[in-house]
């Protein structure tokens, strides 16, 4: 497997976990949209966090991965909530 690929899945990887977690705290689910979302608030939660100028103080760095991305998929849930009222 070439490296551009592992990385490739890590990242889908992540997504899934961050995306699954939202769903909990959330509601909702399904292995499609926890990735989806997981992988928009991946994109998201590193955003927000740069703009915000937070740093997570976690040493792991997958961890404070899968955290970031479970924040921006939260954020991505609400705001998809919000326009679909």
């Amino acid at each position: 497997m070439t490296v551009g690929m592992q990385e490739l899945l890590i990242f889908l990887a992540i997504g899934l976990v961050a995306g699954w977690l939202a769903g909990l705290v959330l509601g909702g689910g399904g292995l499609l949209r926890n990735l989806i979302v997981g992988v928009i608030g991946a994109f998201v939660g590193g955003w927000l966090l740069s703009v915000a100028n937070i740093s997570l103080p976690i040493g792991n760095m997958l961890l404070s991965q899968i955290i970031t991305a479970t924040i921006g998929a939260l954020v991505v849930i609400l705001v998809a909530r919000l326009i679909t009222r």
